[in-house]
């Protein structure tokens, strides 16, 4: 009998711990949620986001023409890279799941320089415009200046972390797009004219020859944006993303470049959460 009454004691003892052991681990967990402005849709508001911005403008996948690429630099301020800035609200449906609008400005670019064989090109040199098939470097140059809208549906991973992904629709209010052409590091430069059979037109970094496209470019383009978010102090996030456009930079009779640009930019920044 003290045997059988010490044995439920000792289980209501154990019982009751893990209860309240249970209850503290609750409580904890929902006063994170809480801490860190999760725990339900009145956590709804407003971001406004900083960010540096790095990436290009590419054909996907890399054409056969392009042999290798000789080097790359972000261009934006200087050659420091882009910039974003804007802010975005996002509306809570519930502690997970959530929609999120927003505007940015945003200031993009790139500079790279690469190997080409009978890459098709419209090139400039003098008072002489040229077209064909051109083989040695091809130094390009590209700038965008413009306002991004995201649309993107928001998942709550835990109280610090969030994801969000959706499309985006971008206006480019001013574009560049524009390079020079010349001899390779084993001293091969030239244009066919015409086609990859046409006569032969040498040109050397003593004389290369330019190109400009910027005129060309398109003003709107759309694609995916992905965004991580990480909840640093109470009104801090940081973040970083990526914004990847299914539509070219130019339109899809422009001739003068045979496979579509795209692009594609990677940023990191700070939010300020209101």
């Amino acid at each position: 009998m003290i045997m059988r009454l010490r044995n439920i004691i000792y289980s209501t003892l154990l019982l009751t711990a893990s209860m309240a052991q249970a209850q503290t681990a609750t409580e904890g967990s929902v006063d994170k949620w809480a801490k860190w402005g999760s725990k339900d849709i009145h956590n709804s508001g407003w971001i406004i986001r900083l960010s540096y911005v790095i990436g290009g403008t590419s054909p996907l996948p890399l054409p056969k023409e392009i042999r290798s690429i000789n080097e790359f630099n972000p261009l934006g301020i200087g050659s420091f890279g882009g910039f974003n800035v804007g802010a975005d609200y996002t509306h809570m449906f519930g502690k997970r799941w959530g929609i999120q609008f927003g505007a940015y400005l945003f200031l993009e670019g790139f500079h790279t320089s690469a190997d080409v064989k009978n890459y098709k090109m419209a090139i400039t040199q003098g008072n002489s415009t040229m077209s064909g098939n051109f083989t040695g470097t091809d130094v390009t140059n590209t700038k965008m200046v413009g306002v991004t809208l995201p649309v993107m549906g928001t998942f709550r991973i835990s109280p610090r972390w969030n994801v969000s992904a959706g499309p985006f629709f971008s206006f480019v209010g001013k574009g560049t797009f524009e390079g020079e052409v010349y001899d390779n590091s084993e001293g091969i430069g030239y244009l066919r004219e015409g086609d990859p059979t046409g006569p032969k037109i040498e040109i050397t970094r003593k004389n290369p020859a330019s190109y400009d496209f910027s005129s060309d470019m398109n003003h709107f383009y759309w694609g995916l944006a992905v965004l991580f978010d990480w909840k640093a102090a109470k009104h801090i996030n940081v973040f970083g993303g990526l914004d990847w456009s299914f539509s070219s930079i130019f339109p899809s009779d422009f001739e003068t470049i045979p496979f579509k640009m795209y692009p594609i930019y990677a940023k990191i920044g700070v939010g300020y959460r209101l």
